[in-house]
Formats: C-alpha cells, structure tokens, sequence
C-alpha cells in the first residue's frame, strides 16, 4: 500500500494505491486499485474541527483506518458503540503527533486539554473512544509505539531544574524534556530494570521470526500509573521512534537564539541518540542531523543532513568511513543528483495560486474571512496566472490577493528564482565627502559604534589605525579615487575582505571591510541619544531603545535596561521597532513595583524588587513601530507606565506562524492570532494606536539631525521627577538592639527550680 498526496488544483488531498506486487517482465508494479480521500470533503463534513489544524489530520488518520481496516487485519470485532474519534479536537493547540500501532488497531496522539497541559490520548480504531493515557505534569507530545507493542514511547515536558542566568537575577527552564514510555499491558514489567537471563530469554522465539506485525494489547485500567521516564539527563528533544529493543531519539544543545532564523527551520544540529534495554545505555549514533524517520518494520532508518539523505540500519551507528564516502550502498548516501524534475512553470504556478488560496482559506484567524467573499476572489484573480509571465509577476499576484483580506501579515517570500552572482560592496563605515581642491575623499565622520562587538564598529575605528575626521582616502587597493570614481566603485566585490587604504599623509592601512554597516550605525545612534539624555538630564534620567520584539530586541532591551534603570527615570523608545513575540516580557519588567530595598554595610541599598523601575518613564513610538510594536505600545499606556510619546504607530497585530511553503520553497504567511484589548477591542489592527502626546519629526528636522520627539520625552519625564521624585529608601527607624546594662536580679527569698 502506498499514500500519496494528489491534490486536484491546490485542494489538500491523498490516494491510497493498492498494489498489486506481482512484476511484468519490465518489472513494472500494477496497481490493482486507487483509493482517493479529498481532506477539504472531510473538512466539509465536520465544520467543528476545519480551522484548528487538528481535526484534518485526525480526519486523515481515521478514515485510513476504516477503509484500510478490513485489508489490514484478519478480523475487526464490532465495536459495541458507535463513536467518530475524527471529531475530536482540541480547543486549545493543534494535534501535537500521531502514530499508529503495529498492527494498525490503535491510534495515540498528543491532546491539548487546557492552554498549558497536554495529554496523550489512545482509542481503537475505527470506532472505539479516545481516553487519555498520561496525566501530564506539563505537556506529554509526539508518541510512537514499540514496534513488539509492549510500550507506547512519547516525549514529556516534566523536568523543572531551574538554571540562574548568567546577567541579572532571573531562573529559567533551557532543558525541561526527557523521552518517556508507557506500558501498555498491566503485568508488562518495566524495561529499566534487568530481570535476569532466564526472564530476558523469555519472551524470545526462536527461528525466523513472522513478518505479520503483533497484535497489540491495551490494558487501559491504570495506565495513567504506568509512565515511566527514561534514565537520560532531561534536555531539548525532538523526535523520538520505536525499534527492535529500544529507542532512537534526536536531541538539541542549549543555544543562543540570536543566530538562528524562525523562519529558516532547526538546521542540521540535532544529535541522533539510541537506548537500548539489553544494554540500559545510551549511544550516540550521529551527530549534525535535521530530522529521520524509520521504517514501518523498525529496521532501517533515513536521516537527512541538511540537504543531504542518508539510509542506513536502523540502531546502529553507521562507519565514520563510509560517512566520508560518496553516495552508494556502502556508505547509505543517496545520490539525490541523479534527481531530475521538468516542470512546467505555467501548470507550477497554477496549483501554487491555488494552494496560497487555500492555506489562506484554512488558515486565516477567523472562518468568514473578516467578511470577504474569499471564493469570489479566486474566482477573480485565478484567471490572471496565465498572463503571468515570470516568477516575480507571480509573487506580485499573489500579494494582490492575499491583500484582498485587508489584514496585515499577508506574506509572500522565497521561491524558485535562478542564483544569481552577488558583488557585494566593502564598507569602510565612515561617511565621505569628495574634495575637489585634492581630489581625494575627506571623511567626515568615523562610525564608532561598540569596538568590543565585531562589526558594530568601523573598522577605520580599531585600535592603532590613527584614522580621523578630516583624513582624506586617496587610493584603494592601489587604485587611484577620483571625482568619477569614488571608493565605492573601487570596494565593489570586497566586502569582509581585506584591503589597503592610501591616506593622507601618504599612510597606508590594510583593513577589513564590513558587509553591514546597520549594527555599527545603529549602535552609534543609540549610544548619542543615551548620552544626550543623560547629559540634558544632569545624569538623572535614562534612555533604553528596543530596535524590534525578537531574540535581538530582547537582548539590547536588557543591554540597554539593566544599567540605564539605575537612574531616577526612563525613557523607553520603540521607534522603528520590527515586531516580534517578546513584549509582554518586556512589559512585565517594567511594571515591576519598588516596594523596598536590601540593605547591607558595605554597599548602597538596592531596589526590591530587582530591576524595578524607581521613577517615571515615558515611551516613545512613530508609526515604524509595528505588529508586537503596536502591542507594547498600547500595553503601555493600558498599564499606565507613563506617557507615550511620538507618532500613531504602525496597525497590524495579526501574528503568523511561517511555516507553509509552496512547490517551489516559497513561504506564504497567513494570519492567525488576531489581537483585542480591553479597551479598544480589534481597534489596533489597521489603525495602531495613538500617542498621548503627538510629535512629528519634520523633513528639515531630519536633515539638521534634530530629534523633536526625544526633546519632547526628555521634557516630560523631567516634569514628571519633579512632580513625582524617585522612590529612595527609608533609613529612619533602624532597629536600635542594645544589651541591658546588668542582668535582673532575684527576687529575694524565692529558690531557683533545677530541671
């Protein structure tokens, strides 16, 4: 039996091929029948569950089971009730995996029963009751059956082991995970305990064992009780697979997230692992992988490497010569260059429109679409495909499209355009100016952003360079600069390279060059505003900007915070914020209440609770602040932290979760989570939210580097001190604990009692 996805015009469908295994002379497969299940009928069938991403794979799963069930098995009892587990559905979180049991007659699968808590669920297929077989202490996901169907093998998040963080006073949770399994009979003992030579021997037949897969048996009376965890350090893990007397599982390290893409999936870093029982240890098998899977019969696995596809035993740890050798039997690679695709980019880009549609469809934050008749956009825009001519034309429609719904998020991304060659520029991070009298380019101004951060400062700027304002680039690379042909010309196609410098004075420098002069640019900005407003305030005041709400907003947020909250007051700035995900930690710092103070001899007291704000603050955002940017800036008037300052932000709090891509690797984003507050409701999308107090930065301003919006701030939060002084310490009252000058004497003619 083969399944096979075979949508008709981007509809989500699958066939099931009956084979017919007895070869022609060409060696040909027949195939005896074709079975076709449309997921969009089904999602028809149950409007409960179309939306929630949940109900179409447990559709998939259950109506497999009922046509397969009577090919599959010898017999198939009547249930005594009738129940369609396909309709059940999580009102929380999607399905979090499912798998089938050997011999077809189980279905287990995760199940989000509240926000924060998910089970596993089992029921017998095609009819019988889902109950839960764990009872989670967080969250229990992704389970897969032995394949002797003795356990039932899942991954659990169990494992609180607090670990301090390294910069200020915070606990965290990094690891958390641990492979666990579930016996699935009552008397079967458990795997972890060694039960002797002659009991291990037990259960072993010999001769050739039965190619037909064991029937399983559930004992469903206490198995909530029979959980057990494997004995391995809690982590990070991602998958984890049944085989022949064990368990293979991939793990992840603990990493930093500043270099890792949301949208660019795990990488080849997770660590394949196998635990056996007979040995009760684990082994690495391979390391730098992205995912694997294992056969149906748990002998052979297919694990990919980035962009290569290795096939190898299952359990084993494959040779680290034959990993070094090319594609072949002996090594397990396959040679995917042998692959070889025609295709048509007409029909290609046909069934794409089609398929954007539908993830739209199915996928959008609300079932009527916002009230747009999305059918009748298909029906608009789909006979424009044959008119496009190029890839780009098509992404262009597909944008139109998708901007039919008026919601923000809507993105097309990627896809099959031919490599091109890229000629980068070298940067120098200064700005010139050409002077006609030597001609030679004057700097002007040198970026000194952070020299301790590579690349956030000009490399002009290193220590031993000498380079100043007023120093004239004459020569690149022994190319003499004129006024038609500047240093840019002269740096293109040497970007992070190294390069020699004529200068003024008839100095040479070699330098490397950057590829980017944003972080070096940005640090610098920031670094002026901050040591404006210190200086303007006398040191009293501190100013902290958060460039987006992801890892890199998060962590220049507490670059910035954890030293600048020291001072009497804040000014917070999410100008130009890029959204992300973090606001409400971020907030959540900032509406810490001082309530007190530790107090200790040799230092000045220090705020309770740690990082509080002591002060007032004020915020300022423009309407380059947008999607988690709209949220922190109206969460921030709706906590009532301050005045917030600048220009009606940006309008679209409608969150994605990038993950569907097209045939040709391009990522359409749909909206999902849609955002309402109390006040406003749905208000923000669209619309964003307005400051308290507006200012505008005028064209002239811009061009004269003055900053209104920063003055406006800066003006507020120093009335607001005056108003509201910062919080300081209560020193009066200390306990004053003095000995008595002479212990009480007795009173006369009364004797003391010995105990």
């Amino acid at each position: 039996h083969v399944l096979g996805d075979q949508g008709h015009e981007g509809d989500l469908a699958f066939e099931i091929l009956f084979l017919d295994l007895a070869r022609d002379r060409n060696g040909a497969v027949d195939v005896a029948e074709r079975q076709r299940e449309n997921l969009d009928e089904l999602r028809r069938e149950d409007r409960r569950g179309c939306c929630d991403a949940s109900s179409p794979l447990l559709h998939l799963g259950f109506r497999l089971a009922k046509d397969l069930s009577p090919r599959l098995a010898e017999e198939q009892p009547k249930p005594e009730r009738t129940y369609d587990p396909s309709r059940d559905r999580s009102d929380h979180d999607r399905i979090t995996g499912m798998a089938f049991s050997p011999d077809g007659r189980w279905l287990a699968y995760g199940f989000q029963e509240t926000p924060h808590r998910g089970v596993l669920r089992l029921c017998r297929v095609p009819n019988g009751k889902p109950q839960a077989i764990t009872k989670a202490v967080l969250r229990d996901l992704r389970p897969s059956f032995d394949p002797q169907g003795q356990y039932l093998y899942f991954l659990s998040y169990r494992d609180f082991d607090p670990v301090y963080d390294s910069m200020h006073f915070e606990l965290g949770f990094p690891r958390g995970m641990r492979p666990c399994l579930v016996t699935l009979r009552k008397n079967q003992r458990s795997p972890f305990v060694r039960q002797g030579a002659k009991a291990a021997g037990a259960g072993k037949r010999k001769g050739k064992q039965p190619d037909k897969p064991p029937r399983v048996v559930v004992d469903l009376e206490g198995i909530e009780d029979r959980v057990l965890p494997f004995p391995v350090a809690d982590g990070r893990y991602g998958q984890i697979r049944g085989i022949k007397g064990g368990v293979m599982y991939t793990s992840y390290p603990v990493e930093g997230a500043l270099n890792h893409s949301p949208m660019g999936g795990a990488g080849p870093r997770a660590t394949l692992e196998c635990f056996r029982f007979e040995e009760q240890k684990r082994e690495t098998l391979v390391s730098g992988l992205s995912s694997f899977e294992v056969s149906a019969d748990g002998r052979t696995m297919a694990y990919r490497a980035g962009r290569r596809l290795r096939v190898v035993k299952a359990g084993e740890k494959p040779d680290d010569k034959a990993e070094r050798e090319g594609p072949g039997r002996r090594s397990g690679w396959v040679d995917l260059s042998r692959l070889r695709v025609s295709v048509d980019p007409g029909l290609e880009w046909q069934q794409m429109f089609v398929e954007s549609w539908r993830l739209m469809r199915d996928h959008f934050w609300v079932e009527d679409m916002s009230g747009v008749d999305w059918g009748a956009v298909r029906k608009r825009y789909q006979p424009l495909v044959e008119r496009v001519a190029c890839r780009s034309e098509f992404s262009d429609l597909v944008w139109e499209t998708q901007g039919e719904l008026g919601t923000s998020h809507c993105y097309e991304m990627g896809g099959d355009y031919r490599p091109r060659p890229r000629y980068d520029i070298g940067l120098l991070g200064v700005d010139l100016a050409y002077d006609r009298r030597r001609d030679g380019y004057r700097i002007t101004r040198v970026i000194r952003g952070d020299p301790s951060d590579t690349g956030a400062s000009s490399p002009l700027a290193a220590p031993g360079m000498g380079v100043k304002r007023g120093d004239l680039v004459l020569a690149v690379n022994g190319q003499r600069v004129t006024r038609d042909t500047p240093p840019q010309a002269l740096l293109v196609h040497q970007a992070g390279q190294e390069v020699e410098l004529l200068l003024s004075g008839n100095r040479t420098v070699t330098v490397k060059t950057l590829r980017s002069e944003y972080r070096a640019r940005y640090r610098e900005w920031v670094n002026a505003n901050r040591d404006w407003v210190h200086r303007r305030s006398r040191g009293r005041v501190g100013y902290v900007h958060v460039p987006d709400m992801g890892p890199g907003g998060f962590a220049e947020f507490h670059r910035q915070y954890l030293t600048e909250v020291d001072y009497d007051a804040l000014i917070i700035d999410v100008r130009y914020n890029g959204g992300g995900h973090v606001s409400s930690l971020l907030l959540e710092k900032l509406a810490r209440e001082r309530v007190g103070w530790d107090v200790n001899r040799w230092g000045l007291p220090t705020p309770y609770p740690d990082d509080s704000p002591g002060g007032p603050m004020v915020a300022l955002t423009n309407e380059q602040a947008g999607s988690d940017g709209d949220i922190f800036s109206h969460c921030f008037k709706l906590y009532e932290l301050g005045p917030l300052v600048g220009r009606r932000t940006w309008g679209g709090v409608v969150g994605i979760w990038p993950r569907h891509t097209l045939v040709d690797g391009s990522l359409t984003t749909q909206p999902e989570f849609s955002f309402t507050f109390q006040d406003v409701g749905f208000g923000v999308e669209n619309y964003g939210t307005e400051p308290d107090v507006d200012v505008d930065i005028a064209p002239h301003e811009h061009a004269a580097g003055k900053d209104p919006q920063l003055e406006k701030a800066l003006a507020i939060v120093k009335a607001l001190l005056k108003e509201s002084p910062s919080l300081k310490p209560r020193l009066d009252g200390r306990p004053r604990l003095p000995l008595p000058k002479r212990l009480p004497r007795r009173a006369a003619g009364r004797s003391v009692k010995k105990r």
